[in-house]
């Protein structure tokens, strides 16, 4: 009889509170996304600087974490995690100190270069305290962390921005990110001891070598694709509403939330099973779909079905990418992969928010969810080419090994 392999454990003490304080850090920080764009417009900013809020963030995440994934290659988990926590945290509760359009993007810019920080280390030390055999389960799980914070989190941050002031939101953001320094100080983590062995001198820094990780340099592509296509929904979904007059925008969140959390364990264990091209593909549809029932969105009703539509997709689509990107990466570069892809997602989302930031003065937002659909479609046409071109290669290796 063949001996039953037995699982190993996933549910560990340590992964479950840097699962916990990771969704902590999320939605301390993506309360703050949909509702800093009304906020600086109130301030008297203009479309183009609408568009900056979230473009000059990701421009200051992509330009910290070629150091951070340099410094992942030689440095133990734990301070690095909680210096980017603690830097959140202390730019989170500054915002209110400034009322001058120039100084509050000079804000947001800091702001995103303790994101690029924080958001690498994170998924590294996820990564790291994950068995191998369960990483397309172990991330799925944690990128339910970074799902919830990203969909949960904007409806609490637009409820408090509509009923409360400016000041009390930045609060709620601060408490949250306590909780999350609190928990994360408590995870007990895991240098790989391929990177206890490196020393500093003995690695040379290359800005564009911590930068992109060449092995998982094709889904990361997607990944700038696809988020470019849904960075016109961060910027302008509380807008969208208020043009439409629907009050219960937050919605669109809830249920995202909701959808992405019941269909996240099955998403994991397909990627475990049958890897990743298929699934990027039925995520990527049905968040097509809801780009195209939003945009004709008029009541609450459109909104929960293209919440449900995006929670499907959308949802499973960014756990899906990052395990497929750290899968094929050598493990002591997945700091720099990881980078990498939070990269992709910073800088999809900030250039969308610049393009369409610009668009928006010449056509309506509804038109513009359905421009940045395009978007969606030639991710799904690059995630179909690689399908293709992987089928090619196990077919050459079936009739080498006949």
């Amino acid at each position: 009889m063949v001996p039953i392999q037995k699982k190993e454990i996933l549910w560990t003490k340590s992964f479950i509170m840097l699962m916990i304080g990771n969704l902590f850090v999320f939605m301390s920080f993506q309360m703050l996304i949909p509702t800093l764009p009304p906020y600086i417009k109130s301030l008297g900013a203009s479309g183009l600087e609408i568009g900056l809020v979230t473009a000059l963030f990701s421009i200051g995440a992509v330009l910290s974490r070629p150091f951070i994934g340099y410094m992942l290659e030689y440095k133990e988990r734990k301070s690095l995690v909680l210096i980017g926590a603690v830097a959140l945290l202390l730019v989170t509760i500054i915002y209110p100190l400034s009322q001058i359009v120039v100084i509050f993007l000079l804000f947001r810019f800091i702001h995103g270069l303790a994101w690029g920080w924080s958001t690498t280390v994170n998924g590294t030390a996820a990564v790291d305290v994950i068995p191998r055999s369960r990483l397309g389960e172990g991330m799925g799980y944690y990128g339910l962390s970074i799902t919830i914070g990203m969909i949960v989190a904007p409806s609490l941050g637009i409820y408090l921005y509509q009923v409360t002031t400016f000041s009390n939101l930045i609060i709620v953001s601060g408490v949250l990110g306590v909780i999350a320094l609190f928990m994360l100080a408590i995870v007990h983590y895991q240098t790989p001891e391929s990177v206890k062995k490196v020393k500093r001198e003995d690695l040379k820094f290359s800005y564009l070598g911590s930068l992109v990780e060449k092995t998982g340099w094709y889904p990361a592509l997607i990944t700038f694709i696809a988020t470019f296509g849904y960075g016109s929904i961060v910027t302008f979904i509380v807008i969208f509403g208020e043009e439409r007059g629907i009050d219960q925008i937050f919605l669109f969140y809830l249920v995202n939330a909701i959808m992405a959390s019941l269909s996240r364990p099955f998403a994991g264990k397909w990627f475990d099973n049958h890897g990743p091209r298929g699934l990027v593909l039925f995520c990527i549809s049905f968040t097509f779909v809801g780009m195209w029932v939003l945009s004709f969105a008029h009541s609450n009703l459109f909104i929960i079905i293209a919440g449900a539509l995006f929670g499907v997709g959308f949802g499973s689509l960014i756990p899906t990418l990052q395990s497929w990107t750290l899968s094929i990466t050598p493990e002591n570069r997945r700091g720099v992969a990881n980078g990498m892809f939070f990269s992709s997602i910073d800088l999809g989302i900030g250039l969308s928010g610049i393009v369409f930031g610009v668009l928006a003065q010449f056509v309506q937002t509804a038109t513009l969810f359905q421009i940045s659909s395009i978007f969606l479609l030639t991710a799904m046409v690059f995630a179909w080419i690689e399908g293709r071109k992987r089928k090619r290669e196990l077919l050459e290796e079936m009739k080498e090994g006949a």
